[in-house]
């Protein structure tokens, strides 16, 4: 469908928006330029969920156990030392049939062990078919190195080696990879075409090829780097899609990718039953950052990470909250991805306690045990709220979301 689509101008970036919400004329909100969208989710807070659910995952019990799925026997010692308890959801109903050779839909929010949902069958299909070639297309660097982290406990002592094709590292590091001819290949869409540009790396020979958060790809403006990564695949192959959502223009991703494929929906509710929401109103621009800093002294506060809008506006929180002796860092498109690692890996030892962060920096984030979501600055839309409170009340915990408006 897209063989004489142009790369042109890649949507490789995104624009930041303007900064929203006071932090205070020293915290840079400033009130100039356009006033961004914002939404309130007071309305939302406790209201009765969508119905349009097909699995309700609270009250799920699994048909298999990790032991029930077909696989190599060295994988699934491997899948068995990382200690989980029944499949998830989407990992029970996905697996077998990425199994059989499926093409498959998965809609499923960050969190749902979607990661897992495919690595374990197609490592297995590399293990019978050692020329397969094997396609990841993740929205941020950071899932991507996410993924790639999973990948090397589920193929421990397999010989199985993959690629990582990333902004913000050594390009010609990732081609020395490329070069040994690996069986997995993971990246961001627009360094995974720098590296088709320069003929380092080929979409032709992919038999496998996973889309994930498809959604976010599209919002930050990769829909045209995925269109014509589509045109480059060969017709014959297996393509897996997850997408927390499915608007009209995924949809139209959707519709070149897959073929008559199986749809697996593990969206219950839109918000989890274990995640306290809150609203907190802003007395003035100038006491926001006091009533951040009163919340954050609690005892209870003790892993909380906060979204603001902007990558100037993240910085400039973090900065302030460690003057005022708290540990924080931050992570936002201006930090090498480097420092951007090393400050997520302190942020899950619990050597920083707090993290602050952009959308788009967060996003597929794994983070365990974070008791707190705070939105100092209020998200653009509904989905951006779902998402950033969705990073706790995970694994049968309970968490607290706050929103200062």
């Amino acid at each position: 469908m897209y063989k004489n689509f142009n790369r042109g101008s890649r949507g490789g970036g995104f624009k930041p928006r303007t900064n929203y919400g006071a932090m205070g004329r020293r915290f840079g909100a400033g009130g100039r330029g356009r006033v961004a969208r914002v939404f309130d989710p007071t309305s939302v807070i406790n209201a009765q969920q969508n119905e349009d659910v097909i699995i309700p995952v609270e009250n799920y019990t699994s048909t298999h156990s990790f032991s029930d799925f077909k696989v190599d026997a060295k994988l699934q010692l491997n899948v068995l030392d990382r200690h989980y308890g029944s499949p998830t959801p989407i990992q029970d109903q996905a697996i077998p049939e990425i199994l059989n050779g499926r093409d498959l839909i998965g809609i499923a929010n960050t969190g749902t062990g979607k990661t897992a949902a495919f690595l374990i069958p197609l490592l297995d299909k590399i293990i019978k078919n050692r020329t397969e070639k094997v396609l990841i297309v993740a929205p941020t660097r950071e899932l991507a190195s996410q993924i790639r982290d999973e990948f090397y406990l589920f193929s421990k002592g397999l010989n199985i080696y993959s690629a990582l094709c990333i902004g913000g590292e050594n390009i010609n590091r990732q081609k020395q990879e490329l070069r040994r001819n690996p069986n997995l290949i993971i990246g961001t869409p627009g360094r995974l075409l720098d590296h088709v540009d320069s003929r380092t790396l080929r979409l032709d020979d992919c038999a496998s090829v996973v889309l994930d958060e498809a959604d976010h790809m599209v919002d930050i403006g990769f829909l045209k780097d995925i269109q014509y990564m589509i045109s480059l695949l060969p017709q014959k192959r297996q393509s897996l899609f997850f997408s927390a959502t499915i608007d009209g223009k995924v949809r139209s991703v959707l519709n070149a990718f897959v073929n008559n494929p199986v749809t697996i929906s593990v969206k219950t509710r839109e918000t989890a039953a274990n995640v306290k929401q809150e609203v907190i109103k802003v007395d003035s621009p100038h006491k926001k950052i006091e009533q951040l800093h009163d919340l954050l002294k609690k005892e209870e506060f003790d892993k909380v990470l906060i979204f603001a809008r902007t990558k100037h506006g993240v910085q400039k929180l973090a900065d302030e909250l460690i003057i005022r002796g708290f540990k924080a860092d931050a992570i936002h498109g201006n930090k090498r991805q480097s420092q951007r690692l090393r400050t997520l890996d302190r942020f899950k030892r619990s050597n920083i306690n707090i993290l602050i962060a952009t959308d788009v920096a967060s996003r597929g984030l794994d983070i365990p045990n974070v008791s707190h979501v705070i939105n100092y600055e209020a998200p653009e839309s509904y989905d951006t709220y779902i998402h950033r409170i969705g990073r706790t009340g995970r694994a049968d915990k309970k968490g607290t979301a706050i929103t200062f408006i």
